[in-house]
């Protein structure tokens, strides 16, 4: 398959860039790594009237880190961020979130704003994004704007930005000293979309006590959601194989899904029972081990 004809721009600045996306509006696509956009144009599931590659935007290329958290410019390839040695240190469930990201191959183009406006239910980045309470910056004709994660997670391949706005940065806050973490998830084959993805931070006392907990989950969802009925089951309480466990049941009532190809609600809903259990093992792990 090849796509529909389309008018193609390559802006060189951000500002340029905004131009573009409020001359043509809803007829114009944002071409970032394109491993998701251009299958969908080959396909003709995607038929822009115009295609504005914002690849030579090199201004948003970049990770620096501040006082509590990790600025990365929108258009830093997925691979970069998880390999850089300061992610992996300050952020290191950004990193292992990443290496879940299709093939090396993909990650190699795909980009850190590419997968956040492209909105897929089980994309990792928005999971931790979400889990760590970050945030995202948007530019538009009326100068730039900052976002929640829930603000930006719209809907199912939805983000809440306008068509004349385009994502520039995203902040992650780095994990204190008194805090651990964990992410895994399910699917078919490495690679594939996650059926079930869970993240967490935890933040712990004296005792095994945790004293805060966000937890996220991922393709159960239209989105990726926070589980708050986890987060406060864990919250207060000393992290023992029974709290565990009751906070895992209550995955169940984040999940909003139907019955589909891949996975059926029931078994997804088992899975993120399961998945929750194993991550928060995992990050009491790493916390007794460090």
């Amino acid at each position: 398959m090849k796509p529909a004809p389309f008018e193609y721009f390559v802006p060189t600045s951000v500002e340029e860039a905004v131009e573009l996306l409020a001359r043509h509006g809803d007829d114009a696509k944002v071409l970032a790594g394109g491993q998701s956009l251009v299958p969908m144009m080959n396909f003709r599931l995607a038929q822009p009237a115009v295609l504005i590659d914002i690849n030579r935007i090199v201004e948003l290329g970049y990770i620096r880190e501040g006082d509590s958290s990790i600025a990365i410019g929108a258009m830093t390839r997925q691979r970069v961020v998880e390999t850089s040695p300061m992610v992996r240190d300050k952020c290191a469930i950004l990193s292992e979130a990443l290496a879940n990201v299709g093939h090396q191959a993909i990650r190699n183009r795909g980009t850190m704003g590419g997968t956040l406006a492209h909105g897929d239910p089980a994309a990792e980045v928005a999971t931790v994004l979400l889990t760590l309470g970050g945030s995202v910056t948007v530019a538009g004709p009326q100068g730039k704007r900052e976002l929640s994660p829930e603000e930006l997670l719209a809907g199912p391949y939805a983000a809440g930005i306008s068509s004349d706005e385009l994502i520039v940065e995203i902040n992650f806050p780095i994990l204190a000293a008194n805090e651990t973490h964990g992410f895994l998830e399910m699917s078919r084959r490495h690679g594939d979309f996650a059926l079930a993805g869970v993240a967490a931070v935890l933040r712990m006392g004296e005792g095994n006590i945790c004293e805060r907990a966000r937890v996220a989950l991922c393709g159960v969802a239209p989105t990726p959601v926070r589980a708050t009925e986890v987060e406060n089951q864990l919250t207060g309480k000393r992290l023992d194989a029974s709290t565990i466990q009751a906070a895992a049941e209550l995955a169940s009532r984040a999940v909003d899904c139907e019955d589909e190809y891949h996975a059926s609600r029931e078994y997804r809903t088992h899975l993120c029972q399961v998945y929750v259990r194993r991550t928060i093992q995992l990050a009491l792990e790493r916390w007794g081990n460090n």
